[in-house]
């Protein structure tokens, strides 16, 4: 006979959290192993949820939801301003309302529907009984009970059963047993992906896997060749002073996402956002691939701006056009700055050069600008780069033809 020791039959569950947390596995992972295992230890489980919080421009939490006959299943809660329904209709926003460290509800002969509509759905499919707990992760006084609108980092979790006489004591014993370690590989899973999220939103997406791979020392530079891409707003500085503050950083914000959505799709990555533009680079293989690249994305961006300033106007809101460089060659990439704070960024004669193209669209009447090192690299490619002309650059010995993007007038 299997031992009724909550400890002994917790073990193995144990001791695989332990191991999982250790290894840094996802929380999908963690969680889907976890319920497959509790079921293996002799709990009855239907389902079990968690409600884990989340540090994410996007999103503030993560859920996941697994099923007996479903296995398991992620979703992201976005950031709101007002609270849905739903949520603060659950147990779980009930037991945070009144400090409850644990919450349950048999539902097996229930005359009177709960009180809440979902344990009401729960009953319908089958579920006898509901028990949730949660776990705070990280230091909170014990006298300061926790706001609902400044929610420290923690888990929610449930655990329901359709089992004909519901949880008995031994396997609510195990889950309780079992909490503590399950806490700490969660935390450890959420840790490394608030790593991998922040610096990934912050840094871009590859200097942001190289920071957490380990390259954080000052001076670690690596020498490569790209295409950089300058992208700057046209007239931006005028309507920053026409408009109201908010009405800018929302201007800004729409053609920023745009402008990015468009580098990283077409292979870039974003370097570094300069007031009202942004630097990027374009380093997918040989330079010839990544001047294609680049060039590409011109064509996609064109597309795309005019799209979103046809949908600004018909709302009323203000326009901008924008200007774009893009110049190749060699360029230092890594960190650069003081041992307390640095920056991974570039740095070379490429990106100096870069600046200079850009400042010559107001002299040069065209938005885009390309250097014939990009021209050259890109052959053949799919745009009909015009010469625009050959300019001496300042800080350039030799001078520079340059190029725009032929487009027939409509």
């Amino acid at each position: 006979m299997p031992s009724t020791d909550p400890k002994s039959r917790a073990d193995d569950l144990i001791g695989w959290l332990l191991d999982r947390g250790l290894e840094g596995a996802e929380q999908s992972e963690i969680l889907e192993g976890y319920c497959l295992r509790l079921v293996d230890a002799g709990v009855p489980l239907m389902r079990f949820h968690a409600a884990q919080s989340a540090y994410h421009p996007t999103y503030g939490g993560t859920g996941f939801n697994w099923y007996r006959d479903e296995g398991g299943s992620v979703e992201n809660y976005e950031h709101r301003e007002e609270l849905p329904d739903q949520w603060v209709s659950s147990p779980l926003y009930a037991m945070l309302q009144s400090g409850a460290k644990e919450l349950r509800e048999r539902l097996k002969d229930q005359n009177e529907p709960s009180r809440f509509p979902f344990l009401n759905e729960l009953h319908q499919k089958g579920a006898t009984d509901y028990f949730a707990s949660g776990l705070v992760l990280q230091k909170v006084e014990p006298e300061n009970r926790i706001a609902l609108d400044q929610m420290p980092e923690g888990v929610l979790m449930s655990w329901t059963t359709d089992h004909a006489e519901g949880f008995d004591d031994i396997h609510l014993d195990l889950i309780r047993y079992a909490l503590p370690h399950l806490g700490l590989a969660l935390k450890s899973a959420s840790n490394r992906k608030m790593a991998q999220d922040l610096l990934r939103v912050y840094l871009g997406r590859d200097a942001g896997r190289r920071v957490l791979s380990g390259e954080i020392r000052r001076g670690s530079l690596q020498q490569i060749d790209a295409v950089i891409w300058n992208f700057d707003l046209e007239g931006f500085t005028g309507l920053a002073e026409r408009l109201p503050g908010s009405d800018i950083i929302a201007m800004l914000n729409d053609y920023l996402a745009v402008a990015v959505e468009v580098v990283q799709g077409c292979g870039g990555n974003i370097l570094k956002f300069m007031g009202d533009g942004l630097m990027a680079m374009f380093d997918v293989g040989e330079i010839d691939e990544d001047a294609r690249a680049a060039l590409a994305a011109v064509g996609v961006l064109q597309t795309r701006m005019a799209e979103l300033n046809a949908e600004r106007a018909a709302a009323g809101l203000p326009v901008a056009n924008f200007t774009l460089a893009l110049h190749s060659g060699e360029i230092l990439y890594g960190n650069i700055g003081a041992e307390s704070r640095l920056d991974f960024t570039v740095i070379g004669p490429a990106v100096n050069q870069a600046a200079r193209i850009a400042g010559m669209h107001r002299s040069l009447d065209r938005r885009i600008l390309i250097s014939d090192d990009v021209a050259r690299a890109a052959q053949p490619c799919e745009q009909d780069l015009i010469s625009v002309g050959r300019y001496m650059l300042r800080g350039v010995p030799e001078p520079k033809e340059l190029f725009t993007i032929y487009a027939p007038t409509a």
